[in-house]
């Protein structure tokens, strides 16, 4: 809203009074100013303990889970929690959610938040996991080696259910996870957890962009709670409007859920009204909606849709986008893709080499376009991994866990 100020007498014996009026206002019988009401600076609404994981049962699981991690790294027996937090959505207030774990300890203990991939069935939630959830065995012994484990369930999920995720938008993302942050840091405190202020990030897929937006939104706020030491963001579509080139150059794609999922989010997120239909045909356009309703997984949704992408574009879709009404598209893709930056703080960005859900070359351009706008190169490291995008997960824990446990 734009406020005009008119320069004349009658608005400066407005403010006169309106001065006045203040000050009579804000004195009490005595003459004296009232003390302001403090300001709830609280995120944290509610934590619940859902079980405790022991050291000795977190050993015994990593040592038969196949990843090959240094057993003798977990020294603590982890408190999970469900919680629920305060966050916004465009603007709004949100409750949001997800699962901090605490490691049982009166040392000195950093923090790592771990982004997970992509979801769309609500059941899949972090903060429905159950203690016999193989995630679990991650989150347990990231904190049992000495973290305090930060895991949301991001916008969409868990208490936030009743808006749609907004699938790859970078601000949404980022402020829901550093409010998280802030909460655990609350929870810490009532729980006597002594946190020194060192902040990791990881995450893969999905959770790779959430990672590397939230270290840039962290660098582009400077906190005073938190003091980032290194993220490893791993397999994530960082650059946007490159994926929307990938996948038109190709005749078909395996996970076209992920191409509907982004454009539903964008519609509904941004109120961009006519995108799904210059997107897709039908009938995909008008099965998209229902089936992202938060009761079915990404094969599930996959199954409805097709591979044939000359099946599920249009064939003017080049075009389409190319016409100066639809510059919004083009726009918002480039607005949340995070090539416009350059981190300070390390960052160990991974791809599987093989991947052909989101290809390693979408790793390598935003890699380049971070050095060229300023990244060191003893910053800013890419790690090839083996593998594709499923099959590179195991060699990303494998290769970031042990550079996590050398930084805090």
């Amino acid at each position: 809203m734009k406020y005009t100020v008119h320069s004349n007498s009658w608005s400066y014996i407005s403010v006169l009074l309106l001065a006045m009026f203040l000050f009579i206002a804000g004195c009490d019988n005595n003459g004296e100013n009232p003390e302001p009401e403090p300001e709830d600076k609280s995120v944290l609404i509610e934590s619940t303990l859902v079980y405790t994981a022991s050291a000795a049962q977190i050993k015994l699981l990593a040592q038969f889970s196949g990843f090959g991690l240094n057993i003798n790294e977990f020294k603590y027996d982890a408190n999970v929690y469900k919680v629920t937090y305060k966050t916004t959505y465009n603007s709004e207030d949100i409750t949001a959610s997800g699962l901090i774990v605490l490691p049982k300890t009166t040392d000195e203990v950093a923090m790592i938040s771990f982004q997970h991939g992509t979801i769309t069935d609500h059941d899949d939630a972090p903060s429905n996991f159950s203690e016999s959830d193989p995630n679990a065995l991650l989150y347990g012994a990231l904190s049992s080696s000495g973290f305090i484990t930060v895991i949301p369930d991001y916008l969409g999920f868990g208490s936030s259910s009743s808006v749609l995720h907004p699938y790859y938008v970078e601000e949404l993302t980022a402020s829901a996870v550093r409010d998280m942050l802030s909460a655990a840091k609350e929870l810490a405190v009532e729980k006597e957890i002594h946190f020194n202020k060192k902040l990791f990030l990881a995450g893969y897929s999905e959770g790779g962009y959430a990672t590397m937006a939230v270290h840039k939104s962290i660098e582009e706020e400077d906190p005073e709670d938190f003091e980032l030491v290194a993220s490893f963001p791993g397999a994530g579509a960082y650059n946007i409007a490159e994926m929307q080139n990938y996948l038109f150059g190709l005749t078909s794609y395996d996970d076209p859920s992920f191409i509907a999922y982004l454009i539903r989010a964008y519609e509904v997120t941004f109120e961009y009204t006519t995108i799904r239909a210059i997107f897709f045909k039908e009938p995909y356009a008008s099965k998209i909606p229902g089936l992202f309703d938060g009761t079915k997984s990404s094969a599930e949704i996959n199954s409805q849709l097709t591979t044939n992408l000359s099946d599920l574009f249009p064939g003017d879709l080049n075009e389409k986008l190319s016409e100066p009404g639809n510059a919004y598209i083009n726009d918002a893709f480039e607005a949340n893709s995070l090539t416009d930056w350059a981190p300070n703080t390390k960052m160990f960005m991974y791809h599987g080499e093989s991947d052909t859900t989101v290809p390693y070359e979408n790793s390598l351009s935003t890699y380049e376009s971070l050095i060229s706008n300023g990244a060191s190169e003893s910053v800013l490291t890419l790690i090839p991994l083996s593998g594709d995008h499923n099959s590179a997960l195991q060699p990303y824990i494998l290769d970031f866990v042990p550079k996590l446990w050398a930084l805090r």
